[in-house]
């Protein structure tokens, strides 16, 4: 049975994180003489007492169950991104009540999708909050609630495994509250560290701090309407790409490359593949854009490398317009748009790991055909991966393409091309951001319909939610017992 004055008292916690950066974006606005400041004050301030009330009146409890954890990860989710949406409906511009969603949506999911024409048009005060959205959604919110979640009986633990896959978890069996810890100094390290080198190589220190933000949360939101195209520094260029790469790749193993550790990414072998995967994909696509004559070889490789990167890393900033690109450069981005990142990262989509694990069970299939009488297992990095776990992931990958076509399908039910309809789906439930045709990397989504934008909303959040714990907490809603 799940408590519901249980999950209002932690969903009241989740409001008051989103208000303290709701009132830092209200001093930059107003620190800048903004209109922007009333719009995030009284959200803030709304914000605030909306997550003050039950923390006042609820009692706290010292227990929570797995369902109750799996309950606040997923409502959590959708009461930030309604809260989120607040200060831009007030505001106005080109934000109506569907494109406010969208926006609000798409920078807590990290998914870096856009209904804007002009960026550059917002105040500061918006424009930090929009990516405050996104270091919320990377992994802040999930940090947060941990730590201030109690460690008696289990209780952090039942939310670390409502929100994080079993297949993240195979290297690290530490508590977790060392896991946590680890997280979160990664996470801040690579925002720190990006953003003193931004800021050397000529950002401004707000544009520094709005980037390092997306980048390492993998989300794509940029300051600027050309997004890292506006800078034209392949300097700027080269951080942004260690960094999106970095990010994509499992916290437990870039922590274990910080401090030396024995599992790091090195050792790790899906972590290698991974790398390796990634630069075949440069490698193909830089050829092909200097066989066909789209750029010389070194732009190739430089618009190629940035573009393969931001898309398996699902960040989704961008140097060039790659709808322009030949159609085999086009497929290619639109595999790594389904791939991406490793799981324990804050990518979306797939995750090369699961693809890994799939191909390691065909593997196993086809021994087992050839040799009947034998005994197979799979494995990843020496470890046996558990019969149950291993059809947890197949039943994952069917579950989302399922949904990617299914939304395919509706899209183009409103008079969206085949080509716009395929990759907005593919982009939105992968946490990508940008697709092609009239969503390619230097556009936007603010031309499709309102009912194509709610279902996109619906498709980033259940990609962010990794789909099988929303259709979980549905049918444990229904049950009549």
């Amino acid at each position: 049975m799940i408590r519901t004055r249980v999950i209002i008292k932690y969903l009241g916690y989740i409001l008051l994180f989103n208000a303290l950066f709701l009132s830092i974006s209200a001093m930059i606005s107003f620190a800048n003489d903004e209109d922007s400041v009333s719009a995030l004050l009284f959200s803030a301030l709304l914000t605030a007492a909306l997550g003050a009330f039950p923390q006042i009146f609820v009692e706290k409890t010292e227990e929570i169950s797995f369902h109750e954890g799996l309950a606040i990860s997923v409502m959590g989710w959708i009461i930030t991104c309604i809260v989120g949406m607040i200060p831009y409906y007030i505001w106005g511009g080109e934000f109506s009540l569907v494109n406010a969603l969208f926006e609000s949506v798409s920078g807590y999911t990290t998914t870096g999708a856009s209904i804007l024409s002009d960026v550059e048009a917002l105040p500061k005060g918006l424009l930090f909050w929009r990516s405050s959205t996104t270091f919320i959604g990377g992994v802040g919110i999930i940090l947060f609630v941990l730590l201030i979640l109690p460690e008696k009986k289990g209780v952090q633990a039942s939310f670390y495994r409502s929100e994080v896959s079993d297949l993240s978890k195979m290297n690290f069996r530490a508590r977790s509250r060392y896991i946590i810890r680890m997280i979160a100094t990664v996470y801040f390290t690579l925002i720190v560290v990006e953003t003193i080198l931004l800021k050397l190589l000529g950002m401004t220190f707000f544009d520094a701090i709005c980037h390092s933000f997306s980048t390492v949360a993998t989300a794509g939101f940029s300051t600027k309407n050309l997004s890292i195209a506006a800078y034209d520094n392949i300097w700027i260029e080269l951080v942004i790409m260690f960094f999106m790469l970095i990010s994509s790749m499992h916290f437990g193993l870039v922590y274990g490359t910080m401090t030396n550790q024995k599992t790091n990414i090195f050792t790790s072998r899906p972590a290698r593949m991974y790398m390796v995967v990634t630069f075949i994909g440069i490698i193909l696509i830089t050829f092909q854009l200097a066989q066909e004559k789209v750029y010389g070889l070194g732009e190739s490789l430089r618009y190629a490398s940035f573009q393969v990167i931001s898309l398996v890393s699902t960040t989704g900033l961008a140097t060039v317009d790659t709808a322009k690109w030949p159609l085999f450069s086009i497929i290619l981005l639109l595999y790594y748009s389904i791939q991406c990142g490793m799981v324990g990262s804050t990518a979306g989509g797939i995750k090369f790991d699961r693809i890994y694990l799939f191909f390691a069970s065909v593997k196993k299939q086809f021994k087992s055909i050839i040799h009947p009488e034998g005994m197979y297992v799979v494995k990843m990095d020496k470890k046996i991966i558990d019969h149950n776990l291993e059809l947890q992931v197949m039943i994952f990958i069917v579950a989302y393409l399922i949904t990617m076509m299914t939304t395919t399908l509706l899209l183009t039910t409103m008079g969206i091309d085949g080509t716009t309809s395929l990759s907005a789906s593919i982009a939105t439930i992968g946490n990508v951001g940008p697709g092609f045709g009239d969503v390619s990397s230097l556009g936007n989504y603010g031309q499709l319909p309102n009912a194509a934008k709610y279902i996109l909303s619906a498709n980033m959040l259940l990609g962010r939610l990794e789909i099988m714990n929303v259709f979980a907490l549905f049918l444990l809603l229904c049950r009549k017992d």
